[in-house]
């Protein structure tokens, strides 16, 4: 990331990778019940579908989490925390923590990154976080598309017999299960969120808007939340889908985007937006500013120990 004062010590890569991952789970703890809203807000058409006229129906993020709480309790919020984090400390760290090393390899060490080189190594890093993390996602997915059945039974109990289950009844596919949509949306949030981040707050320090601080950190974060849920929406709720899917339910991702296209039309692409900005937007602040200072942090301390005096 730019914005590093020349007497600064410059983070090294384990430190901006165990940063990001810390950040995004402190992220995800503030902003998972705006998550767990946006997921059932995606799956509604489908569930409906289903279930008939008497499934449940969100009205609205603030809707969808009142009547959540009003019908399966508060805890319900929560659903699939326990993977989210694992996601967060595994995805994230790869994402964001190693986007500056990429962008020096495709640059050759040297500082000036053009947009080219940036989208490049956005993609590059989004893809690879997939790579590591799906299991973690199609698990987060399903705990928060789960809802308490009439018996007070669930799908899934707890985290690790999610992917043991999932392992057993859909093979080891399974859990990799919406890999593709969630490369491409990756590769495309990556591009829009990192990059974003990174020219908007390289402008504003380059003409003196605001000093490399927290309000700089806030308004840069902002901007990459509202422009990653606008290119991201439609990849990311066909990925709901298809991830939260039964066996031969959609023969594909592209497949389940036709299906929703027929039976729902094209306004079904941009199911959950506004949970999805809230969601986006409160994370990427919080994520920001977070990996920011805790960069910071982590680099002093280790300038200490190695320069005590």
């Amino acid at each position: 990331m730019v914005g590093m004062q020349p007497k600064d010590m410059v983070p090294s890569g384990a430190v901006k990778f165990f940063g990001a991952g810390t950040a995004a789970c402190i992220a995800d703890l503030v902003t998972f019940p705006l998550d767990t809203a946006k997921v059932r807000l995606q799956i509604q058409g489908e569930s409906n579908a289903a279930k008939g006229a008497g499934a449940t129906k969100y009205r609205g993020v603030f809707g969808t989490i009142t009547t959540m709480v009003r019908t399966e309790g508060p805890r319900s919020l929560y659903n699939g925390l326990v993977a989210g984090l694992q996601r967060q400390m595994s995805f994230a760290s790869v994402r964001i923590g190693l986007y500056d090393s990429m962008k020096q390899f495709y640059t050759r060490g040297t500082e000036s990154a053009g947009i080219v080189t940036r989208l490049m190594a956005g993609c590059t890093t989004g893809a690879m976080a997939v790579a590591f993390a799906q299991p973690t996602d199609v698990v987060k997915v399903r705990f928060q598309a789960q809802v308490r059945l009439a018996d007070g039974g669930r799908r899934y109990n707890s985290t690790m017999e999610a992917y043991k289950t999932i392992a057993r009844d859909e093979g080891v596919r399974g859990l990799w299960r919406g890999c593709m949509p969630n490369i491409t949306r990756n590769a495309i949030v990556n591009c829009a969120e990192l990059v974003t981040y990174d020219m908007i707050k390289e402008l504003i320090l380059k003409y003196d808007l605001m000093t490399d601080d927290l309000p700089c950190h806030f308004t840069a974060a902002f901007s990459a939340g509202f422009c990653t849920t606008i290119v991201a929406s439609p990849v990311d709720v066909v990925k709901t889908r298809f991830m939260n899917s039964g066996s031969g339910q959609y023969s594909s991702a592209i497949n389940c985007a036709l299906s929703m296209f027929k039976k729902e039309g094209p306004t079904a692409f941009y199911k959950g937006f506004m949970p999805s900005f809230l969601r986006l937007g409160s994370w990427n602040i919080v994520m920001f500013v977070s990996y920011e200072q805790i960069k910071r942090g982590m680099t002093r301390t280790q300038q200490y120990w190695e320069s005590p005096f």
